[in-house]
């Protein structure tokens, strides 16, 4: 699939597009990410067999702009910020409509990410019913207050997948370590909701296979939310 780079509102996207699309993907991404992406994109057409079209927005202030407020340094010393409605608003009132006008079909948008943009992905599925599906890999779901903030809320999508590696609730860290316990409870809620969700347990910590869990998340809705 071609690979095209734009500057929308002074933000850099990297669009994957196929006219025929009846899927619309758009994941948050830092440069960890885009060294992946190809290959990423290759993993998603085979795991999932659809025509697809994806949209990945750079995200410049990882802590800022991807979370929904402000928290206090969890490792080094950089603090969190506030920054993930400004974020949403770009998605909804710039990515999302840019993208639609290139493809044939009216599309199912799916929302996905990775580490605290899968976090940002779950935030922003308690906002807006704009995103039918939702893929949170190894999701920041250790987020200060966030189980409190998540708990009673009715997520809008209709499908979510979630997954963690075998060894991230071992983490050395006693914040990120309570990754484990909260996305078990995220998973039990969303349930309890009546939301088509999926834990899937992956082999390592954090820092494996990015781009592999990423691609089983959006073809995962992709292959099941049309039973939904």
């Amino acid at each position: 699939m071609d690979k095209e780079i734009v500057n929308i509102s002074e933000k850099e996207c990297y669009l994957y597009v196929q006219p025929e699309s009846k899927w619309l993907l758009i994941q948050p991404v830092d440069e960890h990410d885009l060294a992946l992406l190809d290959k990423e994109v290759e993993m998603i057409q085979r795991f999932s067999g659809e025509v697809f079209s994806l949209i990945a927005l750079k995200i410049d202030d990882w802590n800022r702009e991807l979370t929904p407020w402000s928290a206090p340094p969890v490792f080094g010393k950089e603090p969190f910020g506030d920054g993930a409605a400004e974020t949403l608003e770009f998605v909804i009132g710039h990515l999302m409509p840019m993208l639609r006008g290139k493809l044939a079909d009216s599309s199912h948008c799916l929302l996905g990410g990775y580490s605290l943009a899968g976090l940002f992905s779950l935030w922003a599925s308690y906002q807006t019913d704009a995103f039918e599906g939702v893929a949170a890999a190894s999701p920041s779901v250790w987020y200060p207050e966030w189980m409190e903030y998540a708990t009673g809320k009715k997520s809008y999508a209709k499908a979510v997948y979630l997954s963690l590696g075998d060894k991230e609730e071992k983490a050395k860290n006693p914040v990120m370590a309570r990754v484990g316990n909260a996305i078990r409870r995220q998973e039990d809620m969303l349930r309890e909701q009546g939301v088509s969700t999926i834990l899937e347990w992956n082999p390592g910590n954090h820092f494996v296979d990015s781009e592999k869990r990423m691609a089983k998340g959006f073809a995962w809705l992709m292959n099941n939310m049309m039973t939904i």
